[in-house]
């Protein structure tokens, strides 16, 4: 099977997504409650593992009250 490679976009919103959740003093099951997601989904996408969809991207934005675009930015 073909593999896609890696975006770098995808660590950016690791690094991203693990500094908000940071500056916040949350830990990965607090943010996972507030986005209403899996802890170890989060931390995968933290580790830049894995890939994130548009929705879940979302839902990380609203749990962490920001829009969207920053968890994208660079």
């Amino acid at each position: 099977m073909k593999r896609t490679p890696k975006s770098p976009l995808r660590d950016i919103v690791a690094r991203n997504l693990r500094k908000l959740r940071a500056e916040r003093g949350w830990s990965q099951e607090r943010l996972a409650e507030e986005a209403g997601l899996n802890r170890t989904y989060l931390s995968a996408v933290e580790r830049s593992e894995q890939n994130i969809s548009i929705d879940n991207l979302y839902r990380v934005a609203v749990g962490l009250d920001i829009e969207s675009w920053v968890l994208l930015r660079d």
